[in-house]
């Protein structure tokens, strides 16, 4: 029998817990009532995660790409870059402002070669693939709302809101449901690169990860894994799941202690559930199988379900676009709000008005977890006093204007590793240069000390 959720505990369900109450001795009733309060108490969420061969994750890809290239010739280039494919072709579209040029279709025969579709099999290849190209020049409307004579006044590119999250449920202040899944498929990603072990596998794959959690919302065990990779013809789902089991899930608790005793319990649990190639076969897969789209994996790139997410997708959009911009900076600020120990917890949300610099809104929602006595509006107050968030600012502060992107295009654009490194580019006659880079600078907790000293802590 599974725990279930409180929440979710029907008419049936309750009356079920009052007869069986019923039935313990008077004396026993309340502690009795009180271990199955506790029981009914804990829960399941599940997230998902999914590979960089992927359709959706290969289309966000190439226009995170084009926009890199385009960032590293002109740092203030504005570019909105949107990507079908289908089997064998890629359609590109979208609004551009750059003083240089870029090979589009290189670019995007680079990035896909990159992620794995390198043979005529999978009716996906790089080299043979057409690409349809229709980028034209940016709004003129949209520029002038956007572009300001003083650069700090810089407006938001469109209205919206944009939500960041944290949690102390993890080092790198991710939810664990989605940690995991993005673990699982980045490292069978790994191991198909090497081409040492499971040399059957092909680029699309897809995670999703159950966790059961106590009435504190600590993670108890794992109940659940799924897991459905492409593979080449002739392979029985046997043999995948038995090298899911012997090489994929020892290879992620390897290389993440925080898994190793859940994965070791959960591969002992007989309750436990691993579900491998549930439909049996899975041999036509990426662009060929399902059309990808940019922007369609937006629970994935951010929070797994946890905490909220405004709506707009981040990729092929230079930082000019609050979608992008913004959401980087709310989860740079509940990071720091988390680990500087304002609270277990942290949802911040901002929004904008198309053209107008000051923020309308902002709101921190701590669920009744903060560790200072203060309410979520007073953080809320302070918060504003610690992080400018005008786009300008953002953009500043977070060095967004360096060609920094595609990496975020898979496996998660936050919870990332902050480093330092040498990227490799094409210039208008496709020859390679290379920049130094600083990626995923909204992982930084540059201003811990200000935010703990403005909370006393």
């Amino acid at each position: 029998m599974h725990p279930i959720s409180i929440v979710r505990m029907d008419l049936t369900a309750c009356n079920l817990v009052k007869t069986m109450l019923k039935l313990v001795p008077q004396d026993q009733t309340v502690t009795c009532g009180f271990i199955l309060v506790n029981y009914f108490m804990h829960y399941l969420f599940t997230s998902e995660s999914v590979s960089e061969g992927h359709p959706d994750k290969v289309c966000d890809q190439i226009s995170d790409a084009i926009l890199d290239n385009m960032l590293a010739q002109d740092p203030q280039a504005h570019v909105a870059c949107e990507t079908m494919c289908t089997t064998g072709q890629v359609v590109i579209a979208g609004e551009v402002s750059c003083k240089g040029w870029v090979d589009v279709q290189q670019i995007a025969r680079k990035t896909i070669a990159e992620i794995g579709y390198t043979k005529a099999e999978y009716k996906f290849e790089a080299e043979s693939c057409g690409i349809l190209t229709a980028l034209h020049a940016q709004s003129a409307d949209i520029n002038m709302g956007v572009s300001r004579a003083n650069a700090e006044e810089q407006g938001a590119g469109d209205q919206g809101m944009m939500f960041g999250y944290a949690t102390d449920e993890t080092d790198n202040y991710m939810p664990l449901t989605l940690d995991l899944a993005h673990t699982l498929v980045y490292t069978l990603a790994r191991i198909r690169k090497e081409g040492e072990q499971m040399t059957y596998l092909r680029p699309d794959s897809k995670s999703q990860v159950t966790i059961e959690y106590n009435e504190q919302n600590q993670p108890v065990r794992i109940d659940t894994i799924v897991l459905s990779t492409q593979h080449d013809e002739g392979v029985t789902p046997e043999q995948i799941k038995r090298d899911i089991v012997d090489i994929l899930l020892p290879r992620v608790a390897k290389r993440d202690s925080r898994y190793s005793h859940l994965l070791e319990m959960f591969l002992q649990d007989k309750d436990a559930k691993l579900w491998v190639n549930p439909t049996g076969n899975f041999v036509i897969g990426g662009p060929h199988g399902d059309t990808g789209l940019t922007g369609r994996k937006i629970i994935v790139d951010t929070y797994g379900g946890r905490g909220a997410h405004g709506g707009g997708a981040f990729s092929g959009k230079d930082p000019s676009k609050v979608d992008r911009s913004a959401a980087y900076a709310t989860r740079w600020i509940a990071k720091h709000l988390v680990a500087a120990g304002v609270a277990h917890e942290a949802l911040v949300q901002v929004s904008y008005a198309i053209g107008v610099a000051k923020p309308v809104s902002l709101y921190v929602n701590t669920f009744g977890t903060a560790m200072v006595k203060k309410s979520d509006a007073e953080i809320a107050k302070i918060v504003e006093q610690l992080f400018d968030l005008r786009p300008a600012a953002i953009i500043r502060d977070l060095k967004l204007t360096q060609p920094i992107y595609q990496e975020t295009a898979k496996y998660g654009h936050v919870g990332r590793t902050n480093e330092v490194v040498t990227k490799t580019f094409l210039d208008a006659d496709g020859n390679n240069y290379t920049k130094e880079v600083e990626l995923f600078t909204w992982e930084k907790l540059d201003r811990l000390v200000a935010v703990k000293a403005a909370f006393g802590l």
